[in-house]
């Protein structure tokens, strides 16, 4: 470790948006440190985006090509569980985090291990493993990035019944005979389909009526589909009352009696890391989502020097978008620190204009559902003139050919004022790799008449593309 203890920045959080934001200041000419209480590489690396991806890809294999005559024949059964989990395993890296800290180290990054709290301004306490404490100081700025935790709702038995949350769903050894799950959002789908297809007997329970309520509603109308297909039991507005163990987990449902599984999983949303953060000693509220400017700048707190990217500023909730606000955050540090001007202008350099205007979004369902920008409804209820364009992706010539009987559904919200797409949503097999494309036009606002010109290639699935505008010029 380095010999002294004031750096130019101090970053509090090593997951994906804390190394990027201490990797762009670096690169900006700044000394940084990162503190971490767990590994290296935060939740996505480990109980999130990596290993749960992992789980979904081989069942989603076998699938396409349970679709495909002359493929179909060349599948003989499910897939093979336990090669799965030890790919899982794979790439979480065994839960070791050496990797991630030798690029830290090439990065001239230092690392501090332990847990950090803020202690008034530019100052971090860390608390280091087994004992001892050592604190920071930092000469322009310090960067909250310590994410989100699994929220667990207020329940009867819950302390006590050993319940699942998303770290253990994607990190389990093996699969439980009977799942419940609990929420109907994209984690909950996600792992649903995961282990049905690992052999588990899953019951999803939602408290309201639709999966994916925050997308578009066609969205959560295939997931279901394909999930009750799948051999997944989905009930509709049911809560849980409560919970205990007992030969498993029985869980209390009201009025709908109980249910009994093996193992439960809450997927019910997230909420801050912020509770033993020392907000408190800079004016803030211990435990609260951090709110920020589009700089990154912490909201209430006087002197310019605190900064909060990823979750913990509850902008937009995703990985991608974490590691993009520190991409900009850290270079507004950098340029501040050195006194360069920043771009402060809609899309300039210096500001996350894409947190309002162009999030995309994927669900690794069997449909995939991938969204950026806005929903009709949201679009709507901003002020907005706006008309959805649907098409059926499975009448392009490329859907076709990607599969017998293929399903999917895409839409673009289109400005009528400014004749710009501003959202579009896809739903089918292989539609992520869609997204980008969409992405582009959102944040370029690129439009339509210029779009027509993009021409998509054949036969693709991108030729919705075509179709979509098509429709729209009638």
């Amino acid at each position: 470790m380095s010999g002294t203890d004031e750096f130019d920045l101090v970053v509090l959080g090593a997951g994906p948006t804390g190394e990027n934001l201490a990797d762009r200041a670096r690169a900006g000419g700044l000394s940084v440190a990162i503190v971490e209480r767990e590994l290296v590489g935060g939740e996505c690396s480990y109980w999130a985006c990596m290993p749960s991806k992992a789980l979904l890809r081989p069942p989603a294999a076998l699938r396409e090509a349970q679709r495909l005559p002359g493929a179909r024949a060349a599948v003989t059964g499910g897939p093979d569980a336990d090669a799965v989990l030890r790919r899982r395993d794979d790439f979480a890296s065994l839960w070791r985090d050496d990797g991630q800290v030798a690029w830290l180290d090439s990065a001239g990054i230092t690392l501090v291990r332990g847990h950090g709290r803020l202690d008034g301004e530019r100052r971090v306490v860390v608390d280091l493993p087994g004992s001892g404490r050592r604190t920071l100081t930092a000469r322009h700025a310090v960067a909250v990035c310590t994410g989100t935790g699994a929220a667990l709702p207020d329940l009867p038995g819950i302390e006590h019944t050993g319940v699942w949350t998303s770290r253990e769903g994607t990190s389990a050894p093996e699969a439980p005979g009977r799942l419940a799950v609990v929420g109907g959002g994209a984690v909950a789908v996600e792992l649903a389909t995961a282990w049905s297809a690992l052999g588990s007997r899953v019951t999803l329970l939602v408290r309201g009526g639709a999966l994916l309520p925050r997308l578009e509603p066609f969205a959560g109308r295939l997931v279901a589909e394909a999930l009750r297909e799948s051999g997944v039991e989905l009930r509709f507005g049911v809560s849980v009352a409560g919970l205990a163990r007992n030969n498993g987990v029985v869980l209390d449902l009201g009025e709908h009696g109980e249910l009994r599984a093996d193992e439960v999983l809450f997927a019910t949303g997230r909420r801050p890391a912020t509770d033993d953060l020392g907000l408190e000693t800079v004016g803030l509220e211990p435990g609260d989502w951090i709110e920020v400017d589009d700089t990154g700048l912490a909201v209430g707190v006087t002197g310019g020097w605190l900064y909060a990217a990823g979750d913990v500023n509850h902008r937009a909730l995703l990985t991608h978008q974490g590691k993009y606000q520190g991409r900009v955050f850290g270079a507004v540090i950098a340029d501040r620190a050195s006194g360069r001007g920043l771009d402060l202008l809609p899309w300039g350099r210096s500001v996350a204009t894409a947190d309002h205007a162009a999030v995309p979004h994927v669900v690794f369902t069997d449909p995939e559902v991938a969204s950026v920008g806005p929903t009709l409804a949201e679009a709507a209820a901003a002020g907005r003139r706006v008309r959805a364009v649907d098409y059926r992706i499975g009448d392009v010539a490329g859907a076709a050919l990607y599969a017998d009987g293929y399903r999917g559904q895409a839409r673009v919200v289109v400005d009528l004022d400014r004749e710009t797409v501003v959202g579009a949503t896809f739903v089918g097999s292989g539609v992520a790799e869609l997204l980008h494309s969409a992405t582009v036009a959102v944040a370029g606002e690129v439009p339509l008449d210029r779009l027509w010109h993009a021409v998509p290639a054949y036969p693709t699935i991108s030729e919705v593309w075509l179709r979509l505008l098509e429709a729209y010029r009638g």
